[in-house]
């Protein structure tokens, strides 16, 4: 079986992990159990039906091709794992008390390079009336759309119509198709021009920015977790009030809870105004390469320093307008795209120096990622909260996942332990923002 060669996002992230910032994506699925034994009967569930989810046996290796068209020096590849075993992924343990705790612990854990990198652990709840699923995915192996569709595809079994069959990929050869040498050529050039563009959109997204010290972080490679669940009906309240998306509200209310944070404990939020990266999907649908990377982004600054939640808003819904009138593959945001133009050998060495480079690029990473609207069950257990989890840059102290499920909002927020001791306080800032927002609407 030819290696599924990773695409160049995918190996930048394979390279620019480190013990202390590890690049995996997370989800805390918590479940309402019918018996105190529901979360041992999950576990062997997970176990049992991984065996048929071909992409959980895929593992990373190291690719060496002097021979290919263009080399592969430095190159890893997907393939199936010769020994794959799913109770060296999937694991129970104690009852607990409190799940984003034993989560945020599991999340500082990197996953192990030489088998599928990927985990399961399953958290029953001292009560016996739930239990929790953390997952965690590398992001060289899934981004958080395919991260969904692999543990959907452990849940139980849903009626839904068949999917359509993805289009074969076309065989590669040796050699390019010498009849599309002058649309190489062009498109050569108009990648460095977009590549120049986003360098210097680059340098001045840097200029007069400041951010707080509360957002940054020495590396200590501890890990805190917290959620908190929002009713989108709130949400869509304000949205239909001011206007925007909502997307657009969701941001401002990430703005609103940091200014609010940040002035509680004493860390003043006057002309703070850090740069948020909001990652976009460049995934189209039945495309070849489904398992790849497929990202961009926009950059806008947070408004934390308007002291009028409608003005924080109004300032999104500007900033977010004009990233998407200039589209995702130009700004600053769109600084992912040069992973692209990065030789893969070129990703091996430089990888830990991209790594210490995310904070000159942006503060804080506010991401998206969809869930489906359809209730999910494991082992005949509702699924009733889900908290999407974003690895954590290096230099950066809080990364906020965001996503909707069943008619709640639920953000999902990384932290430094040691940096951000009261995530937990930053949590309720989200729920006491959305309702600021909703009296400044008023009736």
């Amino acid at each position: 079986m030819t290696p599924d060669l990773l695409a160049p996002l995918d190996l930048a992230f394979w390279n620019i992990e480190s013990a202390q910032h590890p690049m995996h994506l997370g989800a805390l699925g918590v479940f309402s159990a019918h018996s105190p034994t529901a979360g041992a009967h999950a576990a062997e569930l997970l176990a049992v039906r991984a065996v048929g989810v071909p992409g959980l046996r895929m593992r990373i290796r190291d690719v060496w091709q002097p021979l290919a068209f263009p080399p592969h020096f430095g190159s890893a590849a997907r393939e199936p794992a010769p020994d794959f075993e799913p109770l060296d992924h999937v694991r129970l343990h104690a009852p607990t008390a409190d799940f984003p705790a034993a989560a945020g612990r599991l999340m500082e854990r990197p996953l192990q390079r030489g088998r599928p990198p990927w985990e399961a652990h399953v958290l029953p709840g001292e009560d016996g009336t739930s239990f929790a699923v953390f997952f965690k995915f590398h992001h060289a192996l899934a981004d958080g759309l395919r991260a969904l569709m692999l543990a959907a595809a452990l849940m139980d079994p849903l009626d839904l119509p068949e999917p359509r069959p993805r289009p074969a990929e076309p065989p590669r050869g040796l050699l390019p198709d010498v009849r599309k040498l002058p649309d190489l050529v062009r498109g050569t050039l108009s990648d460095l021009g977009r590549a120049l563009d986003i360098g210097s959109s680059v340098a001045r997204a840097t200029l007069g920015a400041r951010s707080s010290p509360a957002l940054t972080s020495q590396p200590t490679g501890t890990r805190r977790i917290a959620g908190v669940a929002l009713d989108l009906d709130d949400v869509h309240r304000v949205r239909k009030s001011v206007g925007g998306t909502v997307n657009d509200v969701l941001i401002a209310v990430v703005a609103g809870a940091l200014r609010n944070w940040l002035d509680e404990r004493g860390d003043s939020s006057e002309g703070v105004a850090p740069r948020a990266l909001i990652p976009v999907s460049r995934r189209r649908p039945r495309t070849a390469h489904p398992q790849g990377n497929r990202l961009s982004g926009y950059l806008i600054r947070l408004p934390v320093d308007d002291p009028d939640p409608l003005g924080r808003l109004r300032s999104v819904r500007t900033a977010m307008d004009a990233n998407k009138d200039a589209g995702p593959n130009r700004g600053a945001g769109a600084v992912a795209l040069l992973a692209d133009h990065v030789p893969p050998l070129g990703h091996r060495l430089g990888g830990p120096f991209v790594g210490q480079a995310a904070r000159l690029l942006f503060d804080i990473l506010v991401t998206s990622v969809p869930l489906p609207s359809l209730g999910l069950k494991l082992g005949g257990c509702p699924l009733t909260e889900v908290y999407p989890l974003a690895p954590l840059a290096r230099g950066q102290a809080l990364a906020v996942a965001v996503s909707t499920y069943r008619g709640r909002v639920h953000y999902g927020l990384v932290a430094d332990a040691q940096a951000v001791p009261d995530l937990n306080r930053l949590a309720r800032a989200l729920t006491e923002e959305v309702e600021t927002l909703i009296i400044a609407c008023g009736p």
